[in-house]
């Protein structure tokens, strides 16, 4: 029987959530999905190149995937539950992967909040419109200008910036990417000041008497509030501050005047303590203007993916719950992993390192990465080829879905068989027929409700980096690679500095920071402002400088809430 026309979701962490099909043996992009536009990313082809792991694995030692689960069974009728971390990553976001929770919640483990990645801003759109939702895509279609906001728009959306690449473009970031080379306006901005750019934005829009006052009178709350605080302090201090010059502000709203202006947001703006504040101050500029009730445009982010969903294996439990950048996985006897790579991606690596090498570590995924090196139990999770899943998307309202094209590995497990294996271990209830499970997803739409009030943010308290900023030391930060969205492809492990440094290529520097250093070999590049040390996500040696914190909001990792210094090794 042909498989052709078989669907296969790409379950990478990504905006565009490609919709791929099977046809004579190759998996193409669909035609009938308007993202994907029958076109596929080279990280699909990344993925799809990507050696799955084989067998399971005890202390180095290759078992039959029985043994592994009858270990891991044994080890966790022999762990108090609560010292036991259940800890879940993004390398797979299609919702059958969240089946593991249900088990770990009801066994008693300890669980993660907060978010390594987006909680922060999430928290200050919430705080502002009550849901993280993003507008139907077609508002963004039919926008006259976009406004990128730190976010590599080419690299982390491909898709969606082939459906509006012909459209006039702004982009606000320290780093001067491939679509702020395309745009009529880049501003360079410095770091950690995106909050005072909307706040002059704010100032500029009044004195030109821009701002949409329908919109104000008839769904803002607190609007006054969040103009004073626009106007607490001279204008042109914005331009030493922010590093945009006013000239170019002038530009800007000379371009956007009179315009369906759409912005969207990348998360590189909210990765610091207050970072739900900075999120909030964008999101109310926006309102100022009235951008999120035109019939084009509006403020785009990392939407609720879930909204309008019920939950199928929601379930009830009153479990110990730690923030997720402040894990202290050496605190617990048993870690279960599934679908990270900590080692990586989490803050402050040699605290991660030195924690689980006092832990047992289980992990649970399809590929080989930093974080099995201390895994002493390895299963093998079944190939999304081989599994029917949902992939609900972040950046639009469009799913895609993934039927089986591929035989499953008889060493490997999917995660709703590993789910029910360990629910009828301990004499729990199993879950819901996977495919009653799979068919809600498919079939249910749901209704998105446009917020009845915008809660301008009325005050702001953020203390700015450049306070500390010296001649000697450099922001941190980061961005997408366009060849590896996350850590399981391979990575660019450089720092990238501008030539005004006194550094060269290849250069051997030691980079440190008040949570600690790593060495580095130099790259240099003029599309980094001079003040910044850049390195592609995913560098695993990077979060050795970053801080085990969490934010004022949302217990949230804030990766960029430092400033490193340089040295030649």
């Amino acid at each position: 029987m042909s498989l052709d026309n078989k669907k296969i979701a790409c379950p990478l962490d990504c905006y565009d959530a490609c919709q791929g099909e099977l046809i004579e043996e190759n998996i193409k992009g669909s035609k009938e999905n308007i993202i994907t536009n029958a076109k596929l990313c080279v990280n699909f082809a990344n993925l799809l190149k990507k050696e799955n792991i084989k067998n399971p694995s005890f202390e180095d030692k290759i078992i039959s995937l029985e043994e592994s689960l009858t270990i891991l069974v044994e080890k966790l009728k022999n762990t108090t539950p609560v010292k036991t971390l259940f800890y879940k990553g993004s390398g797979n976001l299609g919702v059958m992967q969240q089946s593991t929770k249900n088990f770990f919640t009801q066994y008693g483990s300890t669980l993660t909040r907060g978010s390594l990645c987006d909680g922060s801003g999430a928290a200050g759109i919430e705080e502002g419109r009550g849901d993280v939702v993003n507008p139907p895509i077609e508002k963004l279609l039919n926008a006259d200008i976009v406004i990128v906001w730190g976010r590599n728009l080419t690299v982390t959306s491909s898709h969606i910036y082939n459906l509006i690449k012909d459209k006039t473009f702004v982009t606000i970031d320290p780093i001067k990417t491939d679509i702020a080379k395309k745009s009529k306006i880049h501003m360079q901005i410095n770091p950690k000041t995106d909050h005072e750019l909307a706040l002059l934005f704010t100032r500029f829009a009044h004195m030109q008497d821009l701002e949409d006052r329908e919109f104000i009178d008839e769904f803002g709350n607190g609007a006054d509030w969040f103009f004073d605080i626009s106007r607490n302090r001279p204008v042109v201090s914005y331009e030493t501050t922010t590093g945009v010059p006013l000239s170019q502000v002038n530009d800007f709203f000379d371009l956007i005047q009179d315009k369906k202006v759409a912005i969207l947001v990348g998360v590189g703006v909210q990765k610091y303590f207050e970072g739900a504040q900075i999120m909030r101050c964008i999101d109310s500029f926006a309102a100022f203007m009235g951008y999120h009730k035109n019939e084009a445009g509006g403020v785009w982010y990392l939407s609720n993916s879930s909204y309008g969903y019920k939950n199928q294996f929601e379930v009830k439990g009153v479990n110990k719950k730690v923030s997720i950048p402040k894990v202290d996985f050496g605190s617990y006897d048993l870690v279960f992993i599934h679908g990270a790579n900590p080692v990586v991606s989490h803050p402050n690596t040699k605290k991660v390192i030195d924690g689980l090498k006092k832990s047992f570590v289980v992990y649970f995924g399809t590929t080989l990465n930093d974080t099995c090196e201390y895994a002493d139990l390895i299963i093998p999770s079944a190939s999304f080829l081989s599994k029917e899943d949902v992939r609900l998307s972040y950046g639009h309202e469009f799913k895609a879905i993934s039927e089986i094209v591929k035989e499953k590995d008889v060493n490997s497990i999917c995660e709703y068989d590993l789910t029910n294996f360990l629910l009828e271990a301990f004499d729990f209830d199993k879950l819901k027929n996977e495919d009653e499970i799979i068919s809600y997803y498919k079939n249910h739409t749901p209704f998105i409700e446009e917020f009845e009030t915008f809660n301008f943010i009325e005050e702001v308290e953020i203390e700015p980096l450049y306070k500390e900023k010296t001649a000697d030391n450099f922001y941190f930060i980061t961005v997408k690679n366009k060849n590896s969205l996350n850590s399981q492809f391979a990575n660019d492990d450089f720092v990238y500095l501008h030539s005004s440094t006194n550094f060269k290529d290849n250069d051997e520097v030691t980079i440190s920071s008040k949570f600690g250093s790593a060495k580095f070999i130099v790259r240099i590049n003029d599309d980094i402002k001079e003040n910044c040390a850049f390195f592609y996500s995913g560098n695993k040696n990077a979060n050795y400088l970053t801080p085990d914190d969490e934010d004022e909001s949302s217990f949230s990792a804030m990766y960029q809430e430092v400033l490193v210094e340089i040295e030649l090794s």
